[in-house]
C-alpha cells in the first residue's frame, strides 16, 4: 500500500479555494497495489477457517486504557514512525498522542476491500503496508500542557498525532530514531506530566448535551425518518492539501511481496522559515501566510458552533492546539484556546460558520512548505524545534516528506508573501518499486520562535499517504474484467463496488453469500489467535442482474429431493459418487447413502456422473428442489398467500394525507402483486383493515354492490367478525376494493380520534390469516404511540438522561413482552409485517419493531411525514414492498462439513432451537450473517463446505426448497488466512455483532470492543506475517488495510455515537435496519460515495472522491449517495454554464434548496445526472429522496455528516485520527 507515491493534484479550478480547496483524487501513480490479484486456480494451501474464538460477548474485551505510564505513552502513541528508541528513551514530545475519548460517533460509509487471491494466483502485490509513524521521542523536555477531556482531537490533532506516522525503513537517525529535538523558547518541563491522567481511549464519552447543540434543520426533521437530518455536525474536516503520493527519492530495495513497506526518507535538512512568516501570538495560525479577508473566528474553538450560543470552554470540540497530545475531552485553559482562521469564508448568517474556524481547512494550494516533490506540504500547526536541534531537522532518513515542498505541477503559484522555504535538498530520485513507507515525522516544522508557544504541536497526516478506499476500489475494477467464475474452491470475488458478471460453476454467486474469509483456519488456536471473524453473509432469494440465469428449479418427482442419510445434506457438486454410482459419499459428514433407482446413472472415466452437466444439482452451487407434501405444514399443501392493508385512521393520519395516499395508491397496486407467471393473475387475496382505537373490518365481497364496514370496539380480546368476504381474489372483486379505497379518507375525513392502538391490529391479521389456514403479510401504516388502552399499550420512555450511561441499553430492548409473544405466534402462523411508520414524536420503535423484525419483516420510517415532499419516497417503497419477491413460511438451515458449525446468527428473523432460522416471511432484500466455530481440525486437503439450504412457499402457493453451496480452503498459517478476507464483509459482520451487544452492554463498552478486535487482528499479522521492522511501522495486510477507515465509521454511526439531535427512535431504527442488510449496503451506508460531477461522460460513472470536506471544490458539484439519501452539493463558486445545465437558473443564490428531483432539461449533462440517480436508486431496496445541499447552507451540517473520514460532530474521529489510534493499540497489545 503505497502511501506516498502519486502527483499531487492541482485544485480543479485553478486558484486553491479557501476553506472548501479540495483536490479531485488521481489515481495514485504506482499507487496501492491491487488489493488482490486475479485468482488463477485452486490453492490446496488455503483450507477453510475457523471463527475466531476469542470472538465472544461484548465483556470479554475489558476497555482498554492506556498504560500506566504517561510518558511512554505518550512518547510512542502515534508514533507510526519508523525507527525508534526505546520508549521511555526521552520526554514526550509536546503534542503527543490524544487518546480519543469517543471513537463512535457519526456515521457511515460502509468498507470495502478485497480479499486478495490464493496461492496460485499471480503474483501478488505486497500483503503489507508499513505505516512507520514517525518516531515521538524528543530528546529536549516536552512544554508541559494540561490534557483535555473533550472530544477527539481535530485534525490538527492529527497533524500531532499522526505526525507520528513515520512510514520509513531507513535506520534511526543519530539525535533520536526520526525525530531530532526542535527548539524550544519554553523552558524544560519534568517529563512525568504527572498533571494529567494517562490517555486513555476508554475516557467516558462527555454526556450528550455537552456537545455544541444546535438547533436541528426543523425543528423536526430527522434524518432516517422523514425531512432532511438535522445533522449538527461541524465540518471537522481533516482536510489536508493534496499533496497525494509524492514520489519517493530513496532507492530503498524493495520490500519481500508479501509486505508492502513505506520507504524511509532521505537525509536532508529543512531550513527554518523567516521570523516574518510567524503570526502574532493571540492567533493559532502556522506559518502559512494567509490572504487578509480571513476572518479571526476568535469567538470559538474549532468544535463549536457560531455565535448562536458559544459553548463553555468545556465544549466537546477543544481547539487543536498543541496541547500535548494525549489530549482529553475537557476544557481548555483560556490561553490555551486560541482562535482558528483558515482561509476566507464569509458564512450565510443563519449558517454556522463552521467552515470558517477549522484550521485544517486549508486550500489545496502549497499554502505549507514548498519544496521539491517529494515533499508533503506543511500544513497548520507543526511541532517547533525543540531545545538542542540548531536551525531545524537534521537530515531525514530517506526524503519520504523530509524535503521542502516546491512547486508542484498544476498548483497555482504561492500565496503572497510566502517564500519558498526550504534548504538544499537532494534532487528526488525515480521512486523504488515497492516502497510502502510513510514517514510524517519528516516533514518539516518551523521555528519554535515562528509559532506561539500554544501552537507546537506536531505534524499532521497526509491524507493522500493513507490508505484511499476510492484507490482501492478503482483497482478492483479495473482488474476484475472477466466473468467471475465460482468453480475454484476458495477464490475471494470482486469487491462489492465493481460490477461483475458471474459464472456458476458449483459455488453459489457471491450475490448470494460472501465470506469473511476464503481460507479458513485449520484449527480453533489458530482462529483465536488471528481474531478474524469467521463468517458468511447469506442473501437466500437474492435478485440476479438480468444477463446472469436464476436458480434452475428441480423437480425429482414423489421422492423429492436426494440427501444423506445421516446428516441430512442435499445433493449438491460436492457429494463423491462410488461403486459405479450405486452410491455417493456424503461431502459433509462422509456417510455412505444409497443411489435410489431413479436417480441411478453411469460415471466417466473420471469418476463423475455422465448426467454431471444435466443436473443443476450435481453441477451447480445454487438451485432448487420442489418439495414434496412432506416437506409442508402439517403434510398439507399450503394455500396461497394474503396480503392484509392495515391503515391508521387517527387525527394524525387523516391530516397529513397519509391515509388519502395510501387508498390513492392500493388502487394501482392491486395489480401489482406478486405472481410466479407474469402472463397469469397473482394467487394472492387481500384484506383490508382501517383502526384507531377500535378497528373496523371491511367485506369485499364480489358479489357486495357496496363494502360493508364490521367494527370491533372490544380490543382486549381480539378476533375477525366475519370470514367469507374478508380475503378476496382481486379479479373478482376489484369494483368494490375501488369503491372501498374512495371512501376510506372521506369516512373518516372529520375524526378528532387521537389515540391510536397496535398491538390488537396485528392480532387481528394474525387471526384472519389463521382463519383463511394460509401465510401472508400484514402491511400496517401508523402513526403514532400506541397509548390507548389495549393489550401491547406503551408509555413514552425516552429519555435523553440515560444517552452514555449503563442504562442506555434499556432503551433498545421492548418494552413490554407483549410483541415478544405475538411474535413467535405470528412465526408459527408465517405471518410476516411490514411496518410503515410516519411518527411527529417518539413512537419506541425499539418495541414496535419487534415483530416486523422477528417474522422477517421490513420497517420504514417517514419522521415529519409531508405529502408533498415526502410522498414519492414513501410510494416508491411501498410498490417495491408489495411487488419484490418473496418467501413465506420460511426455514433455514446451514450445514457445514465435519470441522466447523454454525454458531450465532444475526438478521431479522426467530429462533426456537440453535440451528434453525425461521422466518415468516423472507424477501429478495433480506440477508442474515452466520457465523462459524470450530468444533474440530480442518484439513487443508478438503477444505471447508457450507450449505445453506431454505424451505419456503412461493407467492404461488408452491412449496420449494432454495440450496446455496460454497467451499471454502483451509490453511495452517496464519499468512494465508490474511491473503484472503474479505474486508467489507469483515464490516458486516463487526456491526451486527456490535449493534446486537448494545441490547446488553453500554455503548462505550461495545466500541472499546470493536476497537480491541480490530487491534488484534491487525496485531497479530504484524507480529506473525509481516517483515520483521521497527515498532514505529504501522503495517497492515493488503486485503485488510482499509479494516481502519471501515470499522472507524461504524464506530462513528449514530447507533453507537449519536449527535445531541439524533432521536431514539431513529437509532432504534437504523439498528434493525443494518442487522438485515448485504455487504452491498453496508458498504455504501458506512463509507457513502461521493461522485464529482463537473465532467459526465455517457456509458461511465466517474471516479468517485473520497468522503472528506476536503475533497470538495468550490467550483464543483457532487453527488453523494449513502444508500439511503441522495444528497447533490452544490459549491458557491460554480461555473453558470453547469448551475444553467443542472438547474436551469445561471445563479447561485436562485437554486431551490427545497427540490426533491431534478429539473428535466434538454442537455447532455441533465440527462446524464437524472440517469445516475435513477440507477442508484434502482440498486437500493429503500427510495433515496435527493436533497440539495448549496454550500454555506443549513442543510450543509447534514451533508457532512457523512463526509466519513473527517471528524463528526459527536466527537467521533478522522481516519487519520483513527489510524493513530489504531496503531497505538496494536503497539500496546505487541509490547
Amino acid at each position: 500500500m503505497n502511501v506516498n507515491q502519486h502527483t499531487p493534484m492541482a485544485s480543479p479550478y485553478g486558484q486553491p479555494q479557501p476553506g472548501y480547496g479540495q483536490p479531485t483524487f488521481a489515481p495514485l501513480d504506482s499507487g496501492y497495489p491491487p488489493p488482490y490479484a486475479p485468482y488463477n486456480g485452486p490453492v490446496s494451501t488455503y483450507q477453510p477457517g475457523v471463527p475466531p474464538q476469542g470472538y465472544s460477548s461484548f465483556t470479554t474485551f475489558p476497555s482498554k486504557a492506556a498504560p500506566a505510564n504517561p510518558v511512554s505513552e505518550l512518547s510512542s502513541p502515534l508514533d507510526l514512525g519508523h525507527g525508534r528508541a526505546p520508549l521511555n528513551s526521552g520526554p514526550p514530545p509536546v503534542s503527543a498522542p490524544q487518546a480519543y475519548n469517543q471513537y463512535g460517533g457519526h456515521h457511515q460509509g460502509d468498507m470495502q476491500n478485497g480479499p486478495p487471491p490464493m496461492t496460485q494466483a499471480p503474483p501478488r502485490p505486497v500483503a503489507t503496508q508499513s505505516y512507520n509513524q514517525g518516531t515521538v521521542n524528543l530528546s529536549g523536555p516536552p512544554t508541559s500542557y494540561p490534557q483535555h477531556y473533550g472530544p477527539p482531537p481535530t485534525m490538527q490533532h492529527v497533524t500531532s498525532q499522526m505526525g507520528g506516522m513515520h512510514i520509513n525503513s531507513g535506520a534511526p537517525n543519530a539525535a533520536v530514531p526520526g525525530y531530532a529535538p526542535p527548539h524550544s523558547s519554553q523552558p524544560p518541563i519534568s517529563t512525568s506530566f504527572s498533571a494529567a491522567p494517562p490517555a486513555s481511549y476508554t475516557q467516558a464519552l462527555p454526556p450528550a448535551s455537552s456537545a455544541p447543540t444546535q438547533a436541528p434543520p426543523s425543528a423536526s426533521q430527522q434524518y432516517y425518518g422523514g425531512g432532511p437530518p438535522p445533522n449538527s455536525q461541524p465540518p471537522f474536516s481533516s482536510s489536508l492539501p493534496p499533496a497525494s503520493q509524492q514520489p519517493f527519492t530513496s532507492p530503498a530495495p524493495p520490500p519481500p511481496s508479501n509486505q508492502q513497506t513505506f520507504p524511509a526518507p532521505l537525509p536532508h535538512t529543512y531550513s527554518a522559515p523567516p521570523a516574518t512568516q510567524a503570526s502574532s501570538p493571540s492567533m493559532s495560525q502556522p506559518h502559512q501566510s494567509f490572504p487578509p479577508t480571513q476572518p479571526a473566528c476568535s469567538t470559538a474553538p474549532q468544535g463549536s458552533f457560531p455565535p448562536r450560543a458559544p459553548p463553555p470552554t468545556s465544549s466537546q470540540y477543544p481547539p487543536p492546539t498543541s496541547t500535548p497530545s494525549s489530549q482529553y475531552p475537557g476544557p481548555l485553559p483560556p490561553q490555551q484556546q486560541p482562535p482558528f482562521p483558515s482561509g476566507p469564508h464569509v458564512p450565510a448568517p443563519q449558517m454556522p460558520p463552521t467552515s470558517m474556524c477549522q484550521s485544517n481547512h486549508l486550500p489545496p494550494g502549497p499554502q505549507g512548505l514548498s519544496g521539491p516533490p517529494g515533499t508533503v506540504p506543511l500544513q497548520q500547526q507543526m511541532p517547533p524545534p525543540q531545545p538542542g536541534m540548531p536551525g531545524g531537522y537534521p537530515p531525514q532518513q530517506n526524503g519520504a516528506f523530509g524535503q521542502v515542498r516546491g512547486p508542484q505541477p498544476g498548483y497555482p503559484g504561492h500565496y503572497p508573501s510566502q517564500p519558498n522555504y526550504g534548504a538544499p535538498a537532494p534532487a528526488p530520485g525515480p521512486p523504488p518499486p515497492a516502497q510502502k513507507r510513510l514517514d510524517p515525522d519528516a516533514i518539516p516544522s518551523p521555528q519554535a520562535s515562528d509559532m506561539p508557544a500554544v501552537q507546537k504541536s506536531r505534524h499532521r497526516i497526509d491524507p493522500d499517504a493513507i490508505p484511499s478506499p476510492i484507490q482501492v476500489i478503482e483497482d478492483d475494477k479495473a482488474k476484475s474484467t472477466e466473468p467471475f467464475s465460482t468453480g475454484v474452491r476458495g477464490q475471494a470475488p470482486p469487491l462489492v463496488t465493481t460490477d461483475f458478471h458471474v459464472k456458476d460453476q458449483g459455488n453459489a454467486s457471491p450475490r448470494f453469500i460472501r465470506c469473511t474469509a476464503y481460507n479458513m483456519p485449520c484449527t480453533a488456536d489458530m482462529a483465536k489467535q488471528s481474531q478474524v471473524p469467521l463468517a458468511a453473509v447469506i442473501k437466500p432469494l437474492a435478485v440476479l442482474p438480468h444477463d446472469e440465469t436464476p436458480p434452475h428449479l428441480v423437480d425429482h418427482g414423489e421422492g423429492g429431493p436426494i440427501r444423506c442419510n445421516r446428516c441430512k445434506a442435499y445433493m449438491c457438486p460436492y457429494m463423491q459418487f462410488i461403486e459405479g454410482g450405486r452410491r455417493f459419499q456424503c461431502g459433509f459428514c462422509s456417510c455412505v447413502t444409497e443411489v435410489p433407482p431413479y436417480y441411478f446413472q453411469h460415471l466417466d472415466h473420471t469418476g463423475k456422473r455422465v448426467d454431471f452437466y444435466d443436473r443443476p444439482e450435481l453441477s451447480l452451487g445454487s438451485y432448487e428442489f420442489l418439495a414434496t407434501v412432506d416437506y409442508c405444514k402439517n403434510n398439507k399443501i399450503p394455500q396461497p398467500p394474503a396480503f392484509i392493508f392495515l391503515i391508521d385512521v387517527s387525527y394524525n393520519a387523516i391530516k397529513s394525507g397519509m391515509v388519502g395516499i395510501v387508498c390513492q395508491e392500493l388502487k394501482t397496486l392491486m395489480d401489482r402483486l406478486p405472481r410466479e407467471n407474469p402472463e397469469l393473475d397473482s394467487a394472492v387475496r387481500v384484506g383490508f383493515v382501517t383502526y384507531n382505537k377500535v378497528l373496523h373490518f371491511y367485506n369485499v365481497k364480489s358479489s357486495l354492490a357496496q363494502p360493508q364496514m364490521l367494527v370491533v370496539s372490544d380490543v382486549s380480546e381480539m378476533f375477525v367478525p366475519l370470514l367469507d368476504g374478508f380475503l378476496v381474489n382481486v379479479g373478482e372483486s376489484r369494483q368494490v376494493i375501488e369503491s372501498l379505497l374512495d371512501h376510506i379518507p372521506e369516512m373518516f375525513a372529520d375524526t378528532r380520534e387521537t389515540e391510536t392502538v397496535f398491538g390488537p391490529v396485528i392480532q387481528a391479521g394474525l387471526e384472519a390469516l389463521k382463519a383463511a389456514d394460509c401465510a401472508g403479510k400484514l402491511f400496517v401504516f401508523h402513526t403514532s404511540l400506541p397509548i390507548a388502552e389495549s393489550p401491547g399499550k406503551l408509555k413514552n420512555r425516552e429519555d435523553k438522561k440515560l444517552i452514555g450511561t449503563d442504562k442506555e441499553k434499556s432503551l433498545f430492548q421492548p418494552q413490554v413482552s407483549f410483541y415478544s409473544t405475538l411474535a413467535k405466534d405470528c412465526v408459527a402462523q408465517g405471518c410476516c409485517v411490514d411496518l410503515f411508520l410516519f411518527p411527529n414524536q417518539y413512537v419506541d420503535v425499539a418495541t414496535l419493531a419487534v415483530v416486523p423484525v422477528s417474522t422477517g419483516g421490513s420497517v420504514y420510517k417517514y419522521t415529519y411525514f409531508q405529502a408533498q415532499s415526502d410522498q414519492e419516497r414513501f410510494l416508491n417503497d411501498l410498490r417495491r414492498d408489495v411487488q419484490k419477491p418473496i418467501g413465506f413460511d420460511a426455514v433455514m438451515r446451514v450445514r457445514t462439513s465435519t470441522g466447523i458449525r454454525a454458531t450465532d446468527f444475526f438478521g431479522s428473523f426467530f429462533m426456537s432451537n440453535t440451528t434453525d432460522v425461521e422466518l415468516a416471511g423472507l424477501d429478495c432484500d433480506k440477508a442474515v450473517t452466520v457465523e462459524f466455530k470450530h468444533d474440530d481440525k480442518l484439513s487443508e486437503d478438503t477444505g471447508a463446505l457450507i450449505q445453506c439450504a431454505v424451505l419456503y412457499t412461493s407467492c404461488g402457493g408452491q412449496r420449494r426448497l432454495r440450496v446455496h453451496n460454497m467451499a471454502v480452503n483451509c490453511c495452517s498459517q496464519l499468512s494465508d488466512l490474511y491473503r484472503n478476507c474479505e474486508t467489507d464483509t469483515i464490516i458486516n459482520f463487526l456491526c451486527k455483532y456490535a449493534f446486537r451487544g448494545i441490547l446488553n452492554n453500554p455503548t462505550k463498552s461495545v466500541r472499546d470492543t470493536l476497537v480491541n478486535q480490530c487491534a488484534q487482528i491487525l496485531a497479530c499479522y504484524r507480529k506473525n506475517c509481516a517483515n520483521p521492522s521497527s515498532a514505529g511501522q504501522l503495517i497492515l495486510p493488503e486485503c485488510m488495510k482499509l479494516l481502519p477507515v471501515y470499522l472507524n465509521c461504524v464506530l462513528k454511526s449514530d447507533v453507537l455515537l449519536p449527535a445531541a439531535d439524533v432521536s431514539l427512535d431513529d437509532r432504534a431504527y437504523l439498528r434493525q435496519l443494518i442487522s438485515c442488510m448485504d455487504v452491498s449496503e453496508t458498504h455504501v451506508f458506512f463509507y457513502p460515495r461521493l461522485l464529482p460531477l463537473m465532467k459526465l461522460e455517457s456509458g461511465s460513472l466517474p471516479v468517485a472522491v473520497r468522503a472528506s470536506e476536503e475533497r470538495l471544490s468550490k467550483g464543483g458539484v457532487y453527488l453523494l449517495e449513502t444508500g439511503l439519501h441522495l444528497f447533490l452539493w452544490v459549491g458557491a463558486n460554480v461555473q453558470q454554464e453547469l448551475l444553467l445545465n443542472i438547474f436551469g437558473t445561471s445563479s447561485f443564490s436562485q437554486i431551490d434548496a427545497s427540490m426533491t428531483c431534478l429539473p428535466i432539461l434538454d442537455n447532455p449533462l441533465s440527462q446524464r445526472l437524472r440517469e445516475m440517480v435513477e440507477s442508484f436508486r434502482a440498486q437500493r431496496s429503500r427510495y433515496m429522496k435527493l436533497m440539495v445541499v448549496k454550500q454555506e447552507d443549513r442543510s450543509e451540517l447534514i451533508f457532512r455528516h457523512f463526509l466519513t473520514e473527517d471528524k463528526s460532530a459527536s466527537g467521533g474521529a478522522s481516519y487519520v485520527d483513527f489510524l493513530c489510534h489504531m496503531h497505538k493499540e496494536i503497539r500496546q497489545l505487541l509490547s
